[in-house]
């Protein structure tokens, strides 16, 4: 079901909203805020791991957002929105909007050494082929993303909703925002100015290319003595960069550590690990599902559901969606 808005002198509008399989209660929580139904569909996989997608209603000149949340299988669910988007362009849709609240393989963004690939890059491309007019994503792992698809991306910040709990729950506290290495220091400092000014600190850190996924925290560089110290990173995979960030913090004399990153991938074992890391609280946004087995008392999962609404609500309306991805939401 979908509905229609009636635009002066242009023909009538119409609205529908789609969801993948691999998060369908984000997409299910999207569609209360905006007031629609999910378009219902047929989606399955054949015995060698195929996928078919057909739409049960006519989607003909449509303006069409679809969305996934890229969780693990990865592959299988980007594959997944690629051939739904295939379908509604065959289908006649007028526009498409991909909405991936977590961006497929941002950290492959340049190439380390030579004969490495850019996946990043691919996956822009293979939307663009597939017939995707529009993408929109939630704290992209770096801005430069953006330019990789041929048409408009929205890069929506999640900061705003995070920092919005940190300020309410640790108001009382000293603050001080901590980012886990030195190249995270801008989105630091936008955070610090969102918190009402404190200071802020990183840690000082080196990593192996060839072994991904471990660092070593040298040092932290800032004023943590006795402050509750606020950790920022866009995703958390296995954890280990930032355990590491906490035990350095703990270390040199931090009163409290507060976890808010905006994509909880939480791979193997990334919520042990944080369950034990000794923080105070682990915040992510809901942009990939967290199921009951990998939480815990000190985590908190906020919804990025009412963010994506109001995006796709301003896209078709023709809106404007500046201040949703400038921070300033």
């Amino acid at each position: 079901m979908s509905y229609s808005k009636s635009v002066s002198g242009t023909p009538k509008k119409n609205l529908m909203l789609f969801g993948g399989r691999a998060y369908p209660e984000l997409t299910e929580e999207v569609a209360k805020h905006l007031n629609v139904s999910v378009t219902p569909q047929s989606a399955y996989d054949f015995a060698n791991g195929e996928i078919f997608v057909r739409f049960e209603e006519s989607v003909r000149g449509c303006d069409a957002f679809v969305i996934q949340s890229h969780c693990a299988p990865i592959n299988q669910w980007l594959m997944e929105q690629l051939i739904m988007v295939d379908a509604l362009k065959r289908a006649s849709s007028k526009r498409i909007t991909v909405i991936m609240p977590f961006y497929p393989y941002a950290r492959q963004d340049k190439k380390h050494r030579g004969r490495e690939p850019i996946s990043a890059r691919l996956v822009a491309d293979m939307f663009k082929t597939a017939g995707a007019d529009r993408l929109v994503s939630v704290d992209l792992h770096t801005s430069q993303i953006q330019g990789f698809f041929d048409g408009p991306v929205d890069h929506l910040w999640a900061m705003p909703l995070l920092a919005d709990h940190v300020r309410e729950k640790y108001a009382d506290n000293d603050l001080t925002v901590v980012s886990p290495d030195a190249g995270r220091t801008k989105l630091a400092e936008k955070w610090a100015d969102t918190l009402g000014g404190c200071p802020i600190a990183f840690i000082h850190k080196t990593r192996d290319p060839l072994r991904p996924n471990e660092v070593v925290a040298n040092r932290v560089v800032g004023q943590v003595q006795g402050r509750t110290c606020v950790v920022i990173d866009d995703m958390i995979d296995t954890g280990g960069t930032i355990v590491k960030a906490v035990e350095q913090l703990l270390k040199e004399g931090a009163a409290d550590v507060v976890i808010a990153a905006t994509h909880g991938v939480l791979s193997g074992p990334a919520y042990e690990r944080l369950a034990n890391c000794g923080a105070r609280e682990v915040i992510f946004t809901d942009t990939l599902p967290i199921p009951l087995e990998k939480r815990f008392p000190s985590m908190t999962v906020l919804s990025i559901a009412p963010l994506l609404a109001r995006v796709i609500q301003e896209v078709f309306e023709d809106g404007s969606v500046t201040s949703l991805f400038d921070g300033n939401a």
